[in-house]
């Protein structure tokens, strides 16, 4: 693939290029720290992955993309691996098939655990003593591993939560703090104004392929909600029969609602003391202030409209995102679930981290585009179909991974993200 990523004048010392990555590597391990082998095993469902194949794959990924092709000696550390870790680089080989990833038992997890110690230390050697022209070639390659495994981090706790909530037990990944019994701050709207910007990634630092090339927009007058929509909102929305009228819904999402797929965010259930929801800290009362997450594309459209607003354009997103500083409730904060807003005054607030916000720009390419010849080529640009952008981060991501011009795009069905909105209007 085409990476936008681009040297500093003075190079990145060799031993801050190992710390980052052994820091990553670390991270994802530290993930899977608390689950047992059973849990690391099964596949909940068909978009869902085994964490054991996660930790696998971008082990696989480091091992195929760099250390075969660059560190002289290395044999890769078993034949079949390939096969069974590939995700989807038709040009890298055959490969086992996505929705059957739970019937891999075997390698075993300790397997595993000693593929990625192989892997990780062969990469440290590399790092540490490639010569200053064949480093150059690598760090590029280097810098999508690092933030491809840290996707798989993400991936990881979604997939783990699915996996949770379809236990009878409901079973905490790890201890969460107390729901807060605040408010969320009222919301407001941002006046943003139109003209032509330019959006996209352009300048140093490492973006993907999909984020660019950086082009020009033209956007009318539109008005930014200051913050998330909320459970407690989202509440209103339910009992205000949102989930009964099809004239707030698109055909295909009424066709869900019908089927009885959507009557209440994923996740939540209806008790005698209320509305709870399964969260990677086991189940617990709906935090009313917190934002709404694992809602499909569908469904907050139908929000949207029935707010009497709509859902941004991710273009609008990023023009207003783009003067806010990236911080927020990401992973690294420990919540691990959306926590409600703290009130802003002179910008939205979170923008970042929370809850990926679904936008209603559907994920195609940029003008000029062009996917790269090879495997690294297939990364983004043969899903430009069929998906919606999402932008901002949630708490699941690994910091260090949001910025303005990251699109994120997930088919509108889907839930098992953490993804939720933010409002727009015509200004």
């Amino acid at each position: 693939m085409t990476i936008h990523h681009q040297m500093h004048a003075h190079p990145v010392p060799r031993s801050a290029w190992l710390g980052r990555f052994q820091r990553v590597r670390a991270l994802s391990e530290d993930l899977a720290r608390d689950l047992h082998p059973e849990d690391q095993t099964v596949q909940s469902m068909p978009d869902a992955s085994p964490t054991k194949w996660h930790l696998a794959h971008v082990s696989w990924f480091f091992e195929t993309f760099i250390l075969v092709p660059h560190l002289p000696g290395y044999t890769v550390a078993h034949p079949q691996f390939a096969y069974l870790f590939n995700s989807y680089y038709e040009a890298a080989g055959a490969r086992h098939a996505r929705f059957a990833r739970g019937l891999i038992t075997r390698p075993a997890v300790e397997e595993v655990a000693a593929y990625r110690g192989r892997v990780t230390a062969a990469m440290g050697e590399l790092i540490s003593t490639a010569g200053e022209a064949a480093f150059t070639a690598i760090a590029p390659l280097l810098d999508i591993g690092i933030n491809h495994e840290q996707q798989h981090q993400e991936l990881i706790l979604m997939d783990i939560l699915n996996l949770f909530a379809a236990n009878p037990l409901r079973p905490a990944y790890r201890p969460s703090a107390a729901a807060s019994a605040g408010s969320a701050p009222d919301l407001a709207f941002f006046d943003c104004p139109g003209g032509i910007f330019e959006i996209g990634h352009a300048g140093p630092g490492f973006a993907y392929d999909n984020e660019g090339p950086r082009h020009e927009v033209l956007l009318r007058p539109f008005r930014l909600a200051s913050r998330a929509v909320t459970n407690a909102e989202w509440i209103a929305f339910m009992e205000d029969g949102g989930y009964g009228r099809p004239d707030l819904w698109l055909a295909d999402g009424w066709a869900r609602v019908k089927a009885g797929e959507y009557a209440a965010p994923l996740y939540w259930e209806k008790t005698a003391a209320g509305w709870e929801a399964m969260t990677l800290g086991g189940q617990h009362p709906v935090e009313l202030a917190a934002p709404v997450v694992h809602v499909s594309y569908y469904e907050a459209d139908a929000y949207a409209r029935w707010a009497g607003r709509r859902l941004p354009t991710e273009a609008e997103w990023e023009v207003a995102a783009r003067p806010v500083p990236v911080c927020g409730n990401v992973l690294e904060s420990g919540a691990l679930r959306p926590l409600p807003a703290a009130p802003m005054a002179d910008h939205p607030a979170q923008l970042y981290g929370d809850v990926w916000e679904w936008t209603q720009s559907p994920y195609v390419a940029y003008p000029g585009y062009r996917p790269a010849p090879g495997a690294l080529g297939e990364y983004n640009g043969k899903f430009m179909c069929s998906q919606m952008v999402l932008r901002g981060g949630c708490c699941a991501t690994p910091e260090g991974h949001a910025r303005a011009t990251y699109r994120n795009f997930f088919y509108p069905h889907q839930r098992w993200p953490f993804a939720g909105l933010r409002l727009a209007e015509d200004a």
